[in-house]
């Protein structure tokens, strides 16, 4: 769990630096600055697919993850909780500023859960003690959380409750995965969070089209499933 702990300090500093400096910021500068995180996001999306061995395992996936998304309210249920917290922490009180607040914890809580460093961070630091995948995420995480919370403010820094729920239930549970997930399981899991997180860059960053993307977490675990079913089968 240390390393789990360094990433959620590593976000609250972040966000911290980001709404200090972001008053100080001209709003054409912060809205640049997040197109500039979309791009890279979606550039990081696109490289993580394109690790994929089996592109239709991708595809059905993410087709089996949106029914089941959409069937689990996801996407709802994380605005839902972001709007609470903004109700409780965030003292917003306009409909911009509350669409802000909600934009912002969606976007960073699916960025930072979405890709390999936090589930085999999350595994080397549960299994044998060692955070420093986890610690590179960190810098990653921090950073990208300054650019984030200058514009859409403290909701970034409330992600931190899915990263802390997220990594460390992957790091308690550490020994069962490491016997369970092959080296073709995550590489397929890998590729379907890149598309998630392209998904996420055109949705949330850039705002070229809404695109419920919460909805499609579920992939991430029909992605191994898939591949273990198809491992039944042998060419």
């Amino acid at each position: 769990m240390t390393g789990t702990v360094i990433n959620v300090v590593a976000v609250i500093i972040g966000s911290l630096l980001g709404m200090f400096f972001g008053e100080r910021l001209p709003d054409k500068l912060k809205q640049t600055v997040v197109n500039g995180m979309g791009l890279f996001t979606g550039a990081i999306g696109l490289k993580m697919f394109f690790s994929t061995n089996e592109a239709l395992i991708v595809l059905g996936a993410l087709l089996i993850g949106a029914i089941l998304g959409e069937w689990l309210q996801i996407e709802d249920r994380i605005a839902a909780l972001g709007a609470w917290l903004e109700k409780r922490f965030g003292g917003g009180t306009g409909d911009d500023t509350s669409s802000r607040f909600v934009r912002g914890f969606l976007a960073a809580s699916l960025l930072y859960c979405t890709g390999p460093m936090a589930i085999l961070g999350s595994i080397q630091d549960g299994l044998v003690g060692n955070y420093e995948l986890l610690a590179i995420k960190s810098v990653l995480d921090g950073f990208i959380s300054i650019a984030f919370a200058s514009t859409l403010g403290i909701g970034v820094m409330f992600s931190i409750l899915p990263v802390f729920a997220y990594q460390g239930s992957i790091s308690l549970a550490a020994g069962w995965l490491n016997s369970v997930l092959t080296d073709a399981m995550i590489t397929e899991m890998t590729a379907t969070g890149g598309v998630i997180l392209f998904g996420l860059a055109l949705s949330s960053l850039l705002e070229i089209k809404k695109i419920r993307v919460g909805n499609y977490l579920p992939a991430l675990v029909v992605a191994p499933i898939i591949v273990y079913v198809m491992s039944l089968f042998p060419k």
